[in-house]
């Protein structure tokens, strides 16, 4: 069947401007707009975000000020303005009590027209106590006994520009009347399990709340409508991935004799976390579809091992592999770490950095080019134009998002279809994984290998800095390595940098020689030459920006000192920890922090006493922060949803994922009346990428 290749017309009411919809004229729809609203559809995901319950009181003794309620009274007098900026005030009474209504900047005529004096009204709104009596300012609604009584409980939406809430209310219902019936998408069974409503009573249900219940994200109506929002996402992102393992890819399989090497020469057996990964990319690399796997794992988990024995598969099976990583520090210690072991393969490793130029450069290009190189390390210089491989059977890239898809789809094409393992050492709780990587298989190292030594953390506040100092100094007299890292001051490497480099200025006066200094600034080559000097042991003292975080590997450091720990998110701190703990000796990490610490401060700093479990500290960031804070919202790469929370639906994204995936087995073209609904949703849900891949057939 063909797949449709527009828009269904059943959709088209949907798709008309905000601007047909009643009350909203060109202020109204320039005011929609900055809350991202255009079409009548984005209006039917804008859901109220509060509401007012309203209590209908008989008797005005009965009130509890300050409250919402309504009531109903006669009106006795108005007592209008004695002087301009007064209030104009209107006491009405139940016959037993009297209430004061106040209105600033009132006119006659409506005063009169809306409160005549002996009128019975029936008045709703924030009923005060003001010097001991009754009064309601500005009262929501004034309303005669014959008109329809005021909604017990009132939604309340985020509003933006002139708009108010009565205007927005009416367009959303008038929305929710355009919104045609349209076939079930979600799995029946999994309605059933979940006691969802149908998609349009749904959509009623959650903008006409009937108490505050109905506004939290466990209310039935409100979490179908994240999970529509939910399965439409995994569903495309289960549509790249099947297209992707559509692309053949080439079958790498190893005999296992180059691993066996390497592990033979390792000092300690991997842990089991590390063969499963290794198996789940073997049989991966040995398949013929192209590999897309995500190796997660955290600070110290043995990843690059994990990417060695995956890049020595791509050689025994007679190809060559790279590993990419973000920075040139990053890259030059990968390399001091693999040489070894690759050595102990008999398998030839290099370098290639941006950095490299004339005929070292033009010999390594030669080389890869005819094959004589097996694994090549590098960074963004991999791209380049001129670096050919022999036969690229694997890429291999550390910090995934400090890559775009755009360059890892660029690696791929060096290679006649590459597989491709990402690796991060950033634990992401699992909910963020599926929306940001959902279109890759994961694999996960939530073990640590054994001789990784536990780190004693410490907050204390600067003004003990001397004493910090002080203990620094005993330690390094004994030898100890430690690193000081500058604080965040704000999101600007100037000012950052110049805090560094006074606290740089300051330690070496006590230190001496003992001190170097890195930073972000620096031209390379110093850059290079100070971290070589602190791995060698002519420095002990390494002060630094976070251009330290990630990836930094000397064992024989022993301490971590971060001054202003409290501007720091907690994976950051966790990553900058992971640092020491690296070799044999015990090791210390101090968080230094400026009083008054505010309150999420002080639950970071005591988190990080707490655990050294970085799922557990992600899982902690995601409560705290937020999820595009947690990646990073500029690189997050996260989907924007309109209605689905991930912090706190995090359960519904792994079901939609099951489900997305399920549907694609059972129903590769979607042609099933169930596909079909699903096409809709997609269409819908505008989820432009899905579309592209169906009409590709």
């Amino acid at each position: 069947m063909t797949p449709p290749r527009g828009r269904p017309p059943v959709l088209f009411p949907l798709f008309a401007g905000a601007d047909t919809l009643p009350g909203i004229g060109p202020k109204a729809a320039a005011a929609l707009a900055t809350l991202g609203i255009t079409r009548v559809r984005d209006l039917l995901f804008h859901l109220p975000a509060a509401g007012i319950a309203r209590r209908r009181v008989t008797r005005l003794a009965d009130l509890r000020p300050p409250e919402i309620a309504t009531v109903a009274v006669t009106v006795l007098r108005h007592h209008p303005p004695p002087l301009q900026g007064r209030p104009w005030r209107v006491v009405c009474s139940d016959g037993a009590t009297d209430l004061t209504l106040v209105f600033f900047h009132a006119r006659r005529e409506w005063m009169d027209s809306q409160l005549p004096v002996g009128s019975r009204r029936v008045i709703s709104g924030k009923a005060e106590l003001f010097d001991g009596m009754a009064q309601m300012v500005h009262p929501d609604y004034i309303l005669s006994e014959t008109d329809p009584p005021p909604p017990a409980f009132e939604p309340v939406y985020p509003l933006a520009g002139s708009l108010t809430q009565k205007a927005l209310a009416r367009a959303a219902a008038a929305a929710i009347d355009r919104a045609p019936p349209l076939p079930e998408w979600i799995d029946p069974g999994l309605i059933a399990r979940r006691g969802w409503p149908d998609w349009n009573t749904a959509l009623a249900q959650a903008h006409e709340p009937q108490d505050m219940a109905d506004l939290s994200v466990q209310a039935p109506a409100r979490e179908r409508v994240a999970y529509d929002e939910l399965f439409a996402h995994q569903m495309t992102l289960a549509l790249v991935r099947r297209d992707r393992r559509r692309a053949a890819g080439r079958p790498s399989q190893g005999d296992g004799h180059l691993r066996q090497a390497v592990l033979k020469a390792l000092p300690w057996p991997p842990t089991a976390a590390q063969l499963r990964a290794v198996d789940e990319i073997a049989a991966d690399m040995a398949s013929p579809h192209r590999m897309n796997r995500l190796l997660q794992g955290d600070v110290g988990s043995g990843k690059t091992l994990v990417a060695l024995l995956a890049l020595l598969i791509a050689n025994e099976a007679g190809g060559q592999g790279v590993l990419m990583a973000p920075t040139e520090i990053l890259a030059r210690q990968h390399l001091a770490a693999l040489a070894p072991l690759a050595q102990a393969a008999g398998v030839r490793i290099a370098l290639l950095t941006g950095r490299d130029k004339g005929a070292a450069r033009e010999s390594v290009l030669a080389d890869l080019a005819a094959g004589l190189i097996d694994i090549l390390v590098g960074t963004h210089a991999v791209f380049q134009p001129g670096v050919m491989f022999q036969d690229l059977r694997l890429a291999v890239i550390d910090e995934q998002h400090r890559f775009g898809v755009a360059q890892r789809v660029e690696l791929g094409s060096k290679g006649e279809r590459p597989d491709m393992l990402v690796m991060t050492a950033t634990p992401i709780p699992r909910s963020l994984a599926l929306a940001q990587w959902g279109d890759m298989d994961l694999s996960v190292l939530d073990e640590k290998p054994p001789g990784r030594q536990p780190v004693t953390t410490m907050a204390l506040p600067d003004s003990r800095i001397e004493e910090i100092v002080a203990r620094l100094d005993v330690a390094m007299g004994r030898g100890a390595r430690a690193y000081w890292v500058c604080p965040l001051v704000e999101e600007s490497e100037s000012v950052d940098l110049t805090a560094a480099e006074a606290r740089f200025r300051a330690l070496r006066a006590r230190f001496g020689d003992r001190v170097r200094l890195v930073h972000g600034q620096m031209p390379p080559e110093e850059r290079d030459a100070a971290m070589a000097d602190f791995a060698s042991g002519r420095a002990q003292l390494l002060v630094a920006t976070t251009v330290i975080e990630v990836g930094v590997d000397v064992p024989e450091a022993t301490i971590m000192v971060v001054e202003h720990a409290e501007n720091f998110g907690l994976a950051q701190l966790h990553q900058l920890r992971g640092r020491v703990g690296r070799g044999a000796a015990a090791s210390s990490c101090v968080l230094m922090y400026r009083e008054p610490l505010s309150e999420s401060g002080r639950r970071r700093l005591q988190i990080l006493r707490e655990t050294e479990d970085g799922f557990r500290i992600a899982e902690e960031d995601l409560a705290m922060r937020g999820a595009g804070d947690v990646i990073g919202t500029a690189q997050s790469g996260l989907p924007r949803f309109r209605v689905a929370d991930l912090e706190r639906q995090a359960d519904l994204l792994g079901v939609a994922q099951k489900d997305a995936r399920l549907l694609l087995e059972r129903d590769p073209d979607l042609t099933s009346e169930r596909g079909q609904a699903v096409r809709t949703l997609l269409w819908l849900m505008e989820q432009d990428q899905a579309l592209r891949l169906m009409s590709a057939g």
